[in-house]
């Protein structure tokens, strides 16, 4: 089904800066909602249940899987993520752009289901710059760090699968260029005619 809003699937390998990207975008321009993933993992530092995932246990999320309200899902570092397909429709459906972070493999499903899906992957500028910011966060133990920088090399292979490519620099920069992936991509013809239809129709566009 075609729907008014957009959506938009951001990847990135771990400590890319896909997360401060997103939510700075959704400060910048309210018309931008996430889309909320359910997640087998405990919350991290300040992160609340329904808001930055929805933390399940194992039984749960089989489950939903059984059910298959998933769009996709997938093992991530040890964990099982899943997008909810009513979720997203619900809100592309009211007119909303929906963002969704999301690891390689799932973006990719997305895309097949969604096929006006728009993707985007966040490059880190350097192997040593990433991981520096891995290094900063404080939340894994240099184990963790190696396994993340380890599945970093596999998810940034499959970086020409993906419509855009952010460099993520510079943060002012990386966001102006996330700013203007969304914008462009609402002007493309195919999302103006879902989102006025109503003006094309009084013009006698089709």
């Amino acid at each position: 089904m075609e729907y008014p809003g957009n959506l938009f699937v951001v990847a990135a390998p771990s400590g890319a800066g896909k997360s401060s990207l997103v939510k700075a975008l959704m400060e910048l321009d309210s018309l931008v909602q996430p889309s909320v993933s359910h997640t087998t993992r405990a919350p991290r530092g300040q992160e609340k249940h329904g808001r930055e995932y929805f933390f399940v246990s194992e039984p749960e999320f089989d489950a939903m899987v059984q059910a298959q309200a998933f769009v996709e899902w997938a093992h991530v570092h040890n964990h099982r993520y899943g997008t909810s397909r009513k979720a997203i429709e619900e809100r592309m459906a009211q007119g909303a752009d929906v963002v969704l972070e999301i690891d390689f493999q799932g973006a990719l499903q997305i895309k097949r289901a969604f096929a006006n899906a728009v993707t985007i992957f966040i490059l880190p500028p350097s192997w040593d710059e990433l991981r520096s910011r891995l290094e900063r966060r404080g939340e894994d133990t240099q184990q963790v760090i190696e396994t993340r920088l380890q599945n970093a090399a596999v998810e940034m292979a499959q970086v020409h699968e993906f419509d855009f490519v952010i460099i993520n620099e510079l943060f002012d920069r990386a966001l102006f260029d996330l700013k203007t992936i969304v914008h462009s991509q609402r002007l493309k013809y195919l999302a103006q005619r879902r989102a006025r239809s109503e003006t094309f129709r009084a013009l006698k566009i089709s």
